[in-house]
């Protein structure tokens, strides 16, 4: 009879307290009025971000400190640094001013980055330049589903860099949105991320999906066993992510739907 080592045991149950976690919606504000629908509609994470500069988008300091100040201290508060070059000092250097800005997360868009190596010494400037700050800001590596059309690195190997960089999570999002048809489950299959999420669990890694999701994919979502779950589009007016505004009911509907899901299960 085969006994699972003590280690094994821990990866596993570490897994499976995930999976039945209640799933986080996050939810990408460009503005304090987008952060006041956002906020009544009931989401969990504001995500500050500039949809004009990309995916991942940076918007600039004093939005960033309007939005945390608009939330209330239990509602997270999010930042992107934008659609990163491979620049170690340039992405310190935002994420020191978005952790200043009073985020509870710095989300690093790794498009200029092609190897795991690049990545890693790109990931590790960041964390350095926040923890200098504050420990208790966390970073958050961002990578795209479709990277072969964009030239970047491959996000299924995000997991074992952010451990090495000690981040403290994963994002995996699509960088080009120009089509609605498309989304995160159009460039990676179930099963390639059931293992990104399961990699970032066993590295003690938060795992964050996004991609043109809304109501139809929380199912998935919450099967996959991520922590968090980011919307924008599906939660915009119109449909569109750029120029549309936050719509508190269509934040309220996704809220809604995580709820009925975690009961079901």
């Amino acid at each position: 009879m085969l006994i699972a080592s003590s280690k094994t045991l821990e990866r596993l149950l570490e897994i499976y307290v995930h999976r039945w976690k209640l799933l986080k919606l996050l939810v990408s504000v460009v503005d304090s009025s987008d952060a006041s629908e956002a906020l009544e509609g009931g989401a969990h994470i504001l995500d500050v971000k500039n949809p004009e500069e990309g995916s991942l988008g940076a918007n600039f300091p004093w939005v960033i400190r309007q939005v945390r100040e608009k939330a209330p201290p239990q509602i997270e508060v999010s930042a992107t640094l934008g659609d990163l070059p491979n620049i170690a000092g340039t992405a310190s250097l935002a994420a020191l001013g978005a952790a200043y800005s009073g985020v509870d997360y710095v989300k690093v868009g790794l498009l200029g980055t092609k190897t795991a190596d690049e990545a890693l010494h790109v990931l590790k400037s960041v964390c350095r330049a926040v923890r200098s700050y504050s420990s208790s800001v966390k970073v958050i590596a961002a990578g795209y589903a479709d990277f072969e059309e964009a030239g970047c690195i491959n996000p299924l190997k995000l997991p074992a860099v952010a451990y090495e960089a000690h981040a403290n999570g994963v994002l995996v999002d699509v960088k080009n949105k120009l089509s609605e048809k498309q989304n995160l489950l159009s460039f990676l299959t179930a099963d390639q991320l059931q293992g990104l999420v399961d990699d970032c669990h066993k590295f003690g890694l938060l795992a964050a999906l996004a991609g043109s999701l809304g109501k139809s994919h929380v199912g998935t979502v919450m099967k996959l066993g991520a922590d968090i779950m980011g919307v924008r589009r599906s939660v915009c007016r119109n449909n569109d992510r750029v120029k549309g505004k936050v719509s508190r009911e269509m934040v309220r509907e996704l809220v809604q739907e995580v709820r009925v899901q975690a009961q079901s299960r």
